[in-house]
């Protein structure tokens, strides 16, 4: 899909936490505790932990989920990613932890800016997590990793199209 596809367009987006190429590493250090098993991995480059997926969204409405975003960032503090989990809907094997009260507030503010631009955020509870692995139909036996804190430093909105590397498109810091 191009930068210049007709406004009426549907595009995929979420807002997340982008790691850096450390700690990047780290997750995929911890990923291989897990091991492969089949299923389908996440590749290293589109790891990241989603703060509110917005789904499939009209092309236009790309300035008003910026508009939205911008202005309602507090601190975050740190995440500690310190288990593995399943979900059995999903059919996703994640790492992640408790969301502390700062990154809760944080998403409801993000929400709430998001409901009053007129959009509808994913309505499921927060459980703060990097996907790692698709297509996972069994609950696995999985191991307790090292615990992983991660203090992120920017929101990033992303685009998500089929089959390619997701695409940040708009980048916010964080406050400390």
């Amino acid at each position: 899909m191009s930068d210049r596809a007709p406004k009426s367009a549907s595009r995929r987006f979420f807002l997340a936490f982008w790691p850096d190429e450390e700690l990047r590493a780290q997750i995929v250090r911890r990923r291989q505790l897990v091991g492969a098993r089949g299923w389908r991995q996440v590749p290293d480059h589109n790891l990241h932990l989603t703060l509110v997926f917005l789904g499939s969204q009209p092309a236009e409405r790309l300035a008003k989920i910026v508009a939205a975003v911008d202005g309602v960032l507090c601190p975050v503090g740190e995440i500690g990613l310190d288990r593995f989990g399943w979900f059995p809907g999903a059919q996703v094997l994640w790492l992640g932890g408790d969301a502390g009260q700062q990154l809760l507030a944080l998403h409801a503010r993000v929400c709430q800016a998001l409901v009053g631009a007129g959009l509808t955020p994913d309505s499921r509870p927060f459980r703060p997590h990097v996907t790692l692995y698709r297509r996972v139909s069994d609950r696995p036996d999985l191991p307790q990793p090292e615990p992983l804190f991660w203090r992120p430093r920017k929101l990033v909105l992303v685009q998500s199209v089929s089959g390619q590397p997701y695409r940040v498109i708009e980048s916010w810091p964080l406050r400390d």
